[in-house]
């Protein structure tokens, strides 16, 4: 088969295409897939340029996300058929099972049927960005009807996916976004209340869009700086999830004198430490994410495909930053 292989780490150019062996089924419970798309994200050019979590395991094909059909099923997997079109986040994040190739096995229990409304370089898009907006709205903050959110970049990957889990549950949402167009985005995703970062600063905005109580709920996918000025920016007793690092040096005092809570959120966890369960119900979120794209109330702001031969492509286009929507590679 065809793949996109690293064999050192670096720029875009490390990335290229190679002819490799096609895999096959060796357990019971998996599926050989045909992947016709594999998203393309943030975590993948940090990997090709600091290194994966298997430094040892080499070559590399990078790619978390897949989506294609059912090429071959093993003996115990019973919900699953050849032929049946399939999404997923599994692999990428180092040795050769990843998706930037024309195959790829994975167990059938971190799979989910595709949605019939997106095409296969859509869908592939998906996973993580799904995963990871329902986790750290769902399982880490808990969020419920009613309650006020405030999600930084809403025009990114995970935000304008957050804006729309948010709403279906009956939240009231506010976004930061930096221009005019991602305003445009936000507000057409459902978005109560937009702030314009570099306009505005959010924690007064916040605070006047609450009356004074504050959110009760920041989700932080930005990170840095944003992360301590969002603790005024959270009602007594809220939630903060963030998705990056806080720093060593950040000042709690805001933080705890609002009694906050506060969650890290990192997708790539149960599959880095192998958690059957917990990629289980990764699986069940995209299954549920399927039936909301079908049911027209979940939608996915898709930019741009390329072919797999331009990989490297993709991730310049990605690492320049200010980008509105998805990327996926197409595999022929």
């Amino acid at each position: 088969m065809k793949a996109i292989i690293m064999t050192a780490t670096g720029g875009p150019d490390v990335l290229q295409l190679q002819e490799l062996p096609k895999p096959t089924i060796r357990q019971p419970g998996e599926v050989l897939v045909q992947l016709k798309g594999a998203g393309i994200n943030p975590v993948d050019t940090k990997l090709r340029t600091r290194g994966t979590f298997y430094p040892d395991r080499s070559p590399t094909i990078l790619g978390c996300d897949g989506a294609g059909v059912v090429d071959a099923v093993g003996r115990e997997v019973k919900n699953f058929q050849k032929g049946d079109e399939v999404y997923f986040c599994f692999g990428g994040i180092g040795g050769p099972e990843g998706n930037y190739g024309e195959y790829a096995v994975v167990d059938h229990r971190f799979i989910a049927k595709k949605p019939r409304t997106l095409s296969f370089a859509e869908a592939s898009a998906a996973p993580l960005v799904l995963i990871t907006a329902w986790e750290a709205l769902h399982d880490r903050a808990r969020i419920q009807p009613e309650d006020t959110v405030l999600i930084h970049g809403g025009a990114g990957g995970v935000g304008h996916v957050a804006i729309q889990l948010a709403k279906q549950t009956g939240a009231r949402v506010c976004v930061t976004v930096s221009c005019e167009e991602k305003e445009e985005l936000a507000c057409s995703l459902g978005a109560d209340h937009i702030i314009n970062y570099r306009q505005t600063d959010f924690v007064e905005a916040i605070m006047e869009w609450t009356s004074g109580k504050g959110v009760d709920v920041v989700f932080d996918t930005v990170g840095g700086e944003i992360f301590e000025k969002s603790c005024g920016a959270v009602a007594m007793y809220g939630d903060l999830v963030t998705l990056l690092q806080p720093s060593a040096n950040i000042n709690w005092n805001t933080a705890r004198a609002r009694n906050l809570r506060f969650s890290l959120e990192l997708m790539l966890t149960p599959m880095h430490r192998g958690l059957i369960s917990a990629l289980e119900h990764q699986a069940d979120i995209l299954h549920c994410c399927a039936e909301l794209f079908d049911s027209e109330r979940l939608r996915l702001h898709f930019q741009q495909t390329f072919p797999l031969a331009e990989a490297a492509a993709a991730h310049r286009l990605l690492e320049r930053g200010g980008m509105m929507g998805k990327l996926a590679l197409e595999m022929g």
